[in-house]
């Protein structure tokens, strides 16, 4: 890779990147509001189970499935998988927090000059923020494995910062928890990239149920 392929791989993966991808908890703020999560080890508990059911059997291969759809400028099968992965959302939260962040990166593209003209495109690409993260691969030429690392390095950090700011723990426990879930992400990644399309998805109802009370929790820090 380039020198400028990998300033643009860590632009994309900026926190900075003004998508709101900070101002959700995808269910924990009910999660420690009902007492299921209490500490950094429920937490940790909690948050690899949406490693292995959400990132690794969901996100991930639709990322590569929509990066695959870009590089052969199909926006069928871009808008098919699109729409697969707003389905697998199980609340109206999750699915609203897809597509505004989905329309958050396509302003970027914007910004940046690389969103496409075409109407069927916008439309795909404002349905969530992978799609976006694909676009800018493709206009880039950004390698798929780093694209992969980009969103699954981001997915991480904005989970256990959520968790500093809820259950709460301290910045040292955070660092610990980020180099664990990496040992784990390191050895999953690869089997994210050999599920077929039928084997794409996972379940969590517990996440689930968390993500509709928080739709309707009185106090809370995170959008809904």
């Amino acid at each position: 890779m380039t020198l400028l392929t990998q300033l643009r791989m860590l632009q994309l993966a900026s926190p900075s990147l003004p998508v709101g991808g900070f101002t959700y908890s995808q269910g924990l703020e009910w999660a420690v509001e009902a007492g299921w999560v209490t500490d950094v080890a429920s937490f940790k508990e909690w948050q690899q189970l949406q490693l292995e059911q959400v990132l690794i059997r969901l996100d991930i291969p639709i990322l590569r499935r929509l990066y695959a759809a870009v590089f052969q400028h199909d926006v069928v099968a871009f808008r098919y998988w699109s729409a697969e992965l707003i389905a697998h959302r199980e609340t109206a939260e999750l699915r609203r927090e897809e597509q505004q962040r989905g329309a958050a990166m396509l302003r970027v593209l914007d910004g940046l000059q690389i969103a496409p003209e075409q109407p069927e495109w916008r439309q795909a690409i404002a349905l969530s923020q992978l799609g976006g993260l694909s676009w800018a691969a493709g206009q880039w030429q950004l390698p798929l494995d780093q694209v992969t690392l980009i969103w699954s390095y981001g997915w991480l950090e904005n989970a256990v910062m959520a968790g500093v700011k809820l259950v709460p723990f301290g910045q040292q426990a955070a660092q610990s928890l980020l180099a664990d879930f990496s040992d784990e992400l390191a050895s999953r990644l690869p089997d994210a990239a050999t599920l077929g399309d039928q084997q794409i998805g996972g379940s969590l109802p517990l996440m689930a149920i968390a993500s509709a009370r928080h739709e309707t929790q009185h106090t809370r820090l995170f959008r809904s």
